[in-house]
């Protein structure tokens, strides 16, 4: 089951109360305050980790807290400080606040933590509170309460490339052939109900990863088919693979399905065809395949192109070399607008959620 949007409420550790004690020995008369610090709460930490691929496990389990500290005591003993509670999240995972569009961390790195809430602070025991004047304070500090929160966080997976196609055109058996992933393959549209990563390992041992998106279709951008909830996958990706089925199984003709690709892509983030990009002209093996490619060819002539035939892996080791090669020549990438990206929250609305928003449910209308 494959989970890339959750809602988890965390709660911080409390900090403990301050102690108030009075030193009692014999033969020490007067022995003063003694009362300890409370120990601090735990801080509520969320940590990307390598070997999370989703957000399943917040699914169901969303409330989550840390440990309170322990109460000061007697002999300016100060309470323990209380366990912090951990959460593994899969890496290229954003982190919102309930209902807010503030970006507030994009753990990306392996190990990457993040402070989510709090713990609070430990109150003081009464031997801070002497004086002069107040030999024997009877006070001491309650502990502060720690952070509570409501999250939201979305999962954008990280791939160096991206492969973006209609539905049967071919993603997941390329992503078979170059790599050591297995997705789902069959004879009918939208196999691929979520993304795939696989990873290409070249001969002088370099690695990149690539993802397969599941099927976009005219419309996408709007909420129609399953591309809607996976558009947010490719914004990561530095280099796109537009796969194309050159054999025209389903009654396409592949260079509309190359513009109307760009085109889902711009209206989802105006701009976003214009990443550098490589078309894997697929399925080279049915007939007419070879017009269409000549066709593609005249239409795209800066393009770089790629026919191959990843059922009979005709041609695969020659795209990944291109992948290689155009990952070696892109430069560097911008932070900032990628940034901008990621942290633009977008809603999706079917269209029967919309006509039950836009309906007025008064008397007038029973």
């Amino acid at each position: 089951m494959f989970v890339d949007k959750v809602k988890i409420y965390v709660e911080a550790g409390d900090g403990g109360r301050g102690c108030v004690s009075f030193r009692r020995e014999k033969f020490i008369p007067m022995g003063g305050p003694d009362g300890g610090d409370g120990g601090d709460g735990g801080h509520v930490i969320l940590k990307a980790s390598a070997g999370e691929q989703s957000l399943v496990d917040l699914k169901f389990q969303q409330h989550w807290a840390a440990e309170r500290g322990v109460h000061g005591k007697g002999q300016k003993l100060q309470g323990a400080r209380g366990k912090n509670c951990v959460i593994k999240v899969p890496m290229g995972t954003l982190v919102f606040r309930e209902g807010e569009s503030e970006l507030l961390a994009d753990l990306k790195e392996d190990g990457q933590e993040f402070i989510v809430a709090k713990g609070g602070k430990g109150g003081k025991g009464n031997c801070h509170f002497a004086t002069s004047t107040n030999r024997a304070p009877r006070i001491a500090q309650p502990g502060t309460p720690g952070e509570k929160a409501t999250l939201e966080l979305e999962l954008k997976i990280i791939a160096d490339i991206g492969l973006i196609g209609y539905p049967n055109a071919g993603k997941s058996t390329i992503l078979t052939a170059i790599s050591g992933a297995h997705p789902k393959t069959a004879p009918y549209p939208f196999t691929t109900l979520h993304p795939n990563i696989g990873i290409v390992e070249t001969d002088d041992y370099r690695r990149f990863t690539v993802a397969d998106i599941p099927g976009l279709i005219e419309g996408a951008s709007e909420n129609v088919g399953l591309g809607h909830a996976f558009l947010r996958h490719i914004e990561r990706c530095r280099l796109f693979c537009y796969t194309l089925d050159m054999g025209g199984v389903d009654g396409r003709d592949p260079l509309d399905d190359l513009a109307s690709l760009r085109s889902e892509l711009d209206k989802y983030e105006d701009g976003l065809s214009k990443r550098p990009f490589v078309i894997a002209a697929n399925k080279m093996d049915l007939e007419g395949a070879q017009e269409h490619l000549k066709r593609l060819q005249e239409t795209e002539p800066q393009a770089v192109i790629v026919p191959i035939c990843a059922e009979l892996q005709e041609h695969t080791d020659e795209l990944i070399l291109t992948f290689r090669r155009l990952l070696d020549e892109l430069p560097p990438e911008d932070e900032a607008l990628l940034y901008r990206i990621l942290a633009r929250r977008r809603v999706f609305r079917n269209e029967k959620t919309a006509a039950n928003d836009d309906m007025d449910f008064t008397d007038d209308n029973w």
